[in-house]
């Protein structure tokens, strides 16, 4: 099966790039992590299982991800890129989806599926960082970041995979709008299989399974690899993705 390439026009001028396996449906539809993209092992390792079983697949990039344009600091926020999820969802997707998605991908893939309810039929979360800008980040900010914040709006955050990047205080304020976890539950009544890493340094495995209870469905695995970190790119950890997947 041959990958097909393009872009997606947004109403704002900018563009989000895609990538799609031909084949039988549902399609499998990939979203990726915070400052991640769509080349990387999990959502390749997709790929090659979609062309090689002759499954639908598309994977693509959020704003100011990977190959889409736009500025990252300026414009990436929950809203934006709930709205980049729901336009693939609409315009290039054809019936129901099973949503694949990776750390913030999982909260986006929530959120689209609330949306969206006819058109996702089942869901695979890697390390679900649901509302992670209120409950993970936010927290972990430092007094100095805290100060930069109030100051100029964003904080450039180190990391641990690369250069700093920036967290702006529009980011933090608008992921609150779209928060999940509360005293009610997800309105989400679809398959869902989590894998979550039990030494998970980004996502803890608590806050994975806080999700999985969350959810008002009752076809829900939770499966805790013991051993796995945040990517959970080992080659036995794209063995039980894809299996999850396959299940679903």
């Amino acid at each position: 099966m041959t990958e097909h390439v393009g872009f997606l026009a947004r109403p704002d001028g900018e563009t989000v790039a895609w990538r799609a396996v031909d084949g039988q449906g549902p399609a499998v539809v990939w979203l990726g992590g915070f400052r991640s993209d769509m080349t990387g092992t999990k959502a390749e390792a997709l790929a090659g299982w979609a062309q090689a079983k002759g499954r639908a697949f598309l994977r693509f990039d959020y704003l100011g991800h990977g190959e889409s344009s736009g500025d990252f600091q300026a414009k990436g926020t929950i809203t934006r890129w709930r709205e980049d999820a729901l336009a693939v969802l609409d315009e290039l997707v054809e019936g129901p989806a099973i949503l694949v998605g990776s750390s913030m991908g999982g909260w986006i893939a929530c959120l689209a599926a609330m949306a969206r309810p006819q058109r996702v039929s089942a869901m695979a979360l890697i390390a679900p960082a649901a509302d992670f800008t209120e409950k993970l980040l936010a927290p972990e900010i430092p007094p100095d970041g805290r100060a930069a914040l109030a100051a100029d709006g964003v904080w450039m955050r180190p990391s641990e995979y690369g250069d700093p990047y920036p967290i702006t205080q529009a980011l933090l304020e608008d992921g609150a709008r779209w928060s999940i976890l509360g005293s009610e539950p997800v309105p989400i009544d679809v398959p869902v299989r989590i894998l979550q890493g039990g030494v998970d340094p980004d996502v803890p495995w608590r806050h994975g399974l806080e999700l999985a209870n969350a959810l008002s469905g009752q076809d829900i695995t939770f499966t805790l690899i013991k051993d796995g970190d945040h990517r959970l790119s080992r080659p036995q950890d794209i063995a039980r993705l894809i299996a999850a997947v396959e299940d679903l």
